[in-house]
């Protein structure tokens, strides 16, 4: 069994085409079928079901795939380590973060971060803090940046508390509050909200805020990313409660301060095991709180 053959099936897994892996491994699709049929033969089992419109792992691919992109890590950990005992880091780093994260400035760290590492090649997914934490615990993301109710700390990872925020109430611009400097919970309570979905950690930060408050409302629309709710708050179907620090790069609506605001906490996050090497130094870029 070669890496090269690890890396085709980690492909086509990925892409679900042998086409598109075919393209991404930079080789002619007929050389990149062989070596997978040939290692199909090797281990007597066929990992991918093709039809004319999609392929998708067998049931021995979905458990062959796990080891699969360990071996491939492992062997690019190996490389990465080796080079850095000479001062290089090299590899690639993987990082997560949800979509409203304003405690860093990730463009500007990348550039940094590039300026300083030129050989470390970078991938970067948005997400939700859970499923960020659940993704550094199976290797698949190497430094995330989270968005957590006060108090709560991310389990099963290291972390630091990056910034502390409150959040603001996002409305249109012809919205009753919209020339208001500062309103309450008691006062938005009345009208419809859009909102994160319900049980993830952007939601819970307002839910817990109005629970304390002993003020119930209504969530009229739930959306998955801060620019789809700044996108209906303007079509006038509701208001919304966003971190202020992101809430102020909305175009189109209106931000109104909350004399008793939700708070939400921003970590950085990453393995409870050695980092990689450009882990590491990526780490070491961050400025402190």
């Amino acid at each position: 069994m070669e890496l090269q053959q690890l890396r085709y099936v980690v492909a086509v897994a990925e892409t679900r085409s042998f086409t598109r892996a075919a393209q991404q491994c930079h080789v002619v699709q007929s050389a990149l079928s062989h070596q997978v049929a040939k290692l199909e033969r090797e281990i007597g089992a066929r990992l991918f079901d093709r039809t004319s419109r999609r392929v998708t792992p067998t049931a021995a691919g979905e458990a062959f795939l796990p080891a699969a992109r360990e071996a491939l890590d492992a062997t690019e950990r190996a490389r990465a380590e080796a080079a850095a005992v000479s001062g290089v880091v090299s590899g690639r780093l993987r990082l997560g973060a949800i979509p409203t994260v304003t405690a860093f400035d990730l463009p500007s760290l990348l550039r940094d971060f590039r300026a300083a590492h030129a050989r470390v090649d970078v991938s970067l997914r948005t997400d939700g803090s859970q499923e960020l934490v659940a993704q550094i615990a199976t290797g698949t993301v190497d430094v995330a940046f989270l968005g957590l109710p006060p108090g709560r700390v991310p389990r099963g990872v290291r972390s630091r508390l990056a910034g502390r925020g409150e959040h603001v109430a996002v409305v249109a611009p012809d919205h009753p509050l919209a020339e208001e400097h500062r309103t309450d919970l008691a006062t938005l309570a009345p009208y419809p909200f859009v909102d994160f979905t319900a049980g993830t950690p952007g939601r819970l930060q307002v839910d817990e805020a109005f629970a304390a408050a002993g003020i119930e409302r209504h969530v009229a629309f739930e959306v998955t990313t801060g620019d789809l709710a700044a996108g209906l708050v303007a079509q006038r179907l509701g208001i919304a409660l966003l971190p202020g620090a992101y809430a102020a790069t909305l175009t189109g609506v209106r931000t109104v301060e909350i004399a008793d605001a939700p708070v939400r906490e921003e970590h950085v996050a990453w393995s409870r095991h050695r980092p990689s090497p450009s882990a590491a130094a990526f780490l070491e870029m961050l400025p402190a709180e």
